[in-house]
């Protein structure tokens, strides 16, 4: 066996398209390569080209996969970045609004500021051995429910190939010529179209998916689908765009929207009991309703295997996840083993290992961080 490297990432190293056309030909030749991979990538240049060009037209792109570009975006509203993460194939990191102050305007700004002072109170009150840094981490990861998803705040590094670059600029135009123009859709499409002309220059002519009709993976086409449980599952919860970007990262399992008729909200625990923080929260949060606030409730499909379901379970159901997404994982869960208990025992056994919820009460987990809050009472805090 021999192994050897033949490209890599280097900072500040923009691969021209010209280059990426031509190593992702030579990448075409190995399919059916007669000699020795010395051989092909020393081959007459013509040569790769005309077989690059021919393997575009085919629609055999995945050789076009090969080459990848880093690309810093800055000031891009959360909405672009979810759409971006839910294609599965990338890179990203992403600015946490869960961890950082974000810098914001206006009206936004003013409620935001407002309610990292009043969660600070509320969770200093209800957990005052909580040391004040954390405080103010948790109560910026429930202030952030009020910032809109098309406000440009996040800035995200996402290292994507040439294919699937793309493809996804081809998805973009194509949902802003096609897309109903509903109030969600045109805040979105400016952004669409400035993603696409700032790449423009890695555009390729035919390295598109219209042979397979692929489209943008994020917005369901569908509304009634089948809940069931078994080797597979399929499941429907509202949840917010925050705890949706959550959950979109765990990419073995396939993530769909669709925006609600009428409008509603996510109410942070610590003040759902509350009835005057509560009534504030509401009136402050729907005062925004037309910049659609990450904490907007949408449709969530959810679909995958048990196995990956189980792997989703030991990032989310921690005291150091998102509240929203851990409450909402072990429902999903509690389902999960109720569904099966009559109708897939080995599901169902496979299922009882992890029934206890909590991921350091697992067997086969071992925390190697462990939190505030313990197995005791990481499902029952407030914050």
């Amino acid at each position: 066996m021999k192994i050897s490297i033949l490209a890599s990432t280097k900072e500040n190293n923009i691969l021209a398209k010209e280059d990426a056309i031509l190593f992702s030909g030579k990448a075409a030749g190995i399919c059916y390569m007669p000699d020795t991979l010395e051989v092909l990538f020393n081959e007459d240049k013509e040569k790769t080209i005309k077989r690059a060009e021919r393997t575009l037209i085919s629609g055999h792109h995945s050789v076009f996969d090969h080459p990848t570009y880093n690309l810093a975006l800055e000031e891009i509203p959360k909405i672009l970045a979810i759409i971006l993460n839910n294609e599965g194939m990338y890179t990203t990191s992403e600015k946490s609004a869960r961890y950082t102050k974000m810098k914001l305007e206006s009206k936004e700004k003013e409620l935001y500021e407002k309610w990292i002072a009043i969660f600070q109170r509320e969770i200093s009150n209800e957990y005052p051995n909580i040391q004040e840094k954390q405080v103010l981490k948790l109560a910026q990861e429930n202030a952030r429910y009020l910032i809109s998803v098309f406000t440009p705040s996040t800035t995200m590094e996402y290292s994507v190939s040439l294919r699937q670059l793309n493809y996804i600029m081809d998805w973009f135009e194509e949902f802003v010529q096609n897309a109903e123009n509903t109030e969600f859709n045109n805040l979105l499409k400016p952004y669409l179209i400035e993603f696409n002309k700032q790449l423009k220059d890695l555009k390729v002519d035919n390295l598109n998916s219209k042979v397979k009709k692929r489209t943008l993976s994020l917005f369901d086409t569908r509304t009634n689908r089948k809940e069931e449980f078994g080797e597979n599952y399929c499941t429907t919860y509202k949840g917010t765009f925050a705890e949706f970007a959550q959950a979109q990262r765990h990419r073995t399992i396939d993530y769909k929207i669709t925006l609600p008729n009428e409008k509603e909200y996510y109410v942070p625990i610590i003040i759902r009991d509350k009835t005057d923080l509560k009534n504030e929260w509401l009136k402050d949060i729907n005062s925004l309703s037309n910049k659609y606030p990450q904490g907007l409730l949408i449709n969530i499909n959810e679909r995958g295997t048990v196995e990956n379901f189980i792997l989703k379970t030991k990032e989310r159901l921690c005291g150091c996840a998102q509240l929203e997404i851990m409450l909402q994982t072990k429902e999903i869960l509690d389902k999960y083993i109720k569904a099966t208990e009559k109708s897939n025992k080995e599901v169902y056994e496979y299922l009882q290992e992890y029934k206890a919820g909590v991921r350091c009460k697992y067997k086969d987990w071992k925390c190697t961080a462990p939190c505030i809050w313990g197995p005791n009472n990481a499902l029952t805090r407030k914050i």
